[in-house]
């Protein structure tokens, strides 16, 4: 058998139109290209920093982003991973940075101008909402309001002449409000104003905000696309323009570029994303309807329950579930809540969610965090269930010895 490799059986998706491809085929194959030197049918990791210049530098395309020059403005990992992101979430384009917070910062630093107006849900990840609370204010005088997203009639009359974006999660953290995007998109294009939506909570296939008329799609890779709680980035998606202006902007001059070795472990770990979310998501819901029967609990959201106040949203745009946060609060004192947190022994205590395992996390807010959480939240805290793969029986039963040990069995 000859040793020489002439051909390989991996997809190639520069050269297959990929176009044809149902989206679960894409998750395993996209952005992926067999390495032509060794034969490995998976793309290598590209431990480089720089790569080699042609004869004459000068025939350079100036205007395309991509090039594989400098690792800090792009590397070969990085543009697989963006080929995969943007054709998964129906995008022109994909880039990709080191956390989510990164790609946030990038979209905005490049969108917005000193002084523009900008509209942004009140329920919101706590670093966008510092992001937009404090330091864009501070630093380029940008003007913000922070509005129920819910509400579309307030969202209609926060919009100014000066406003410039609206910014909010579809299903938001920590408390899983759901925005109808498509009415959000309505309203931002009505007034020749730019919609990004941060989609950490939904990837795809549950859901594709740009489908529903979101200029922008935002992801922290960090969570459920890698899955595996081994590696950060963030991601935007959108128009081959906007996008570009980003890389150019945000990611070639203040960098913030992916690692290669994190590029390729998002990678691998996207690989499984439409299966592993079909269990996370059939593990929330066991978990809140558990939850929400429990008299030991005061508040359940999720917007898999049928008497969540976001359920038809939330059914209306996603495909395949509700996702796989549950946020609830319990009665007590912070005593009782953090002896709660400390008795369970299956599901582990930690920040972050998309992992294989299930986290927990219970927080305080300061008021004017918590002024569009329900009102539970503000009076008892909030705990938020980031469900992983296990066993919901198993899940189940390490909340109710741990509900035991704070308040009895449950009556």
């Amino acid at each position: 058998m000859s040793t020489e490799h002439t051909s390989s059986h991996a997809l190639r998706p520069d050269k297959h139109d990929h176009t044809t491809l149902t989206n679960d085929t894409w998750a395993v194959h996209g952005g992926n290209r067999a390495d032509e030197t060794t034969g490995a049918i998976r793309t290598p990791i590209v431990m480089a920093n720089s790569y080699r210049l042609p004869a004459d530098p000068t025939v350079l395309a100036e205007d395309d982003p991509d090039l594989l020059i400098y690792t800090r403005e792009s590397g070969a990992n990085q543009l697989g991973l963006q080929e995969k992101l943007a054709r998964a979430e129906g995008g022109e384009a994909a880039a990709v940075f080191t956390t989510g917070m990164a790609a946030l910062h990038g979209a905005f630093f490049t969108i917005l101008n000193p002084g523009d107006h900008v509209i942004v849900s009140d329920v919101v990840y706590m670093g966008v909402f510092n992001l937009f609370g404090s330091l864009l204010p501070r630093k380029m005088g940008i003007e913000v309001d922070f509005v129920d997203i819910t509400d579309l009639d307030a969202v209609s009359t926060a919009v100014r002449p000066d406003t410039r974006l609206i910014h909010t999660e579809v299903i938001a953290n920590p408390d899983p409000k759901v925005g109808d995007i498509a009415a959000l998109a309505r309203i931002a294009h009505d007034n020749g104003v730019l919609l990004t939506v941060d989609s950490t909570f939904t990837p795809p296939p549950l859901m594709r905000p740009l489908e529903h008329g979101a200029d922008l799609v935002l992801h922290s890779l960090t969570k459920y696309i890698n899955g595996h709680g081994d590696a950060m980035g963030g991601a935007v998606i959108g128009g081959r323009n906007l996008v570009d202006d980003i890389k150019f902007d945000a990611l070639h001059l203040v960098g913030g570029a992916i690692a290669p070795f994190n590029a390729w472990l998002i990678m691998r770990g996207s690989l499984t994303l439409p299966l592993r979310l079909q269990r996370h998501c059939a593990n929330a819901q066991a978990v809140a309807e558990f939850l929400a029967a429990d008299p030991r609990v005061v508040h359940v959201a999720y917007p898999g329950l049928e008497q969540d106040p976001h359920h038809a949203s939330a059914s209306a745009q996603l495909a395949g579930g509700h996702g796989g946060i549950v946020a609830f609060a319990i009665a007590g004192n912070h005593t009782d809540r953090i002896r709660f947190v400390e008795d369970l022994r299956l599901i582990t205590s930690a920040v972050s969610l998309g992992h294989d395992e299930t986290l927990i996390a219970y927080e305080t807010y300061p008021p004017e965090r918590a002024a569009g959480f329900s009102r539970p939240f503000r009076d008892h805290g909030l705990i938020r269930l980031a469900v992983g793969l296990e066993s919901s029986q198993d899940l189940i039963a390490d909340l109710d010895a741990a509900l035991t040990t704070v308040y009895g069995p449950a009556a």
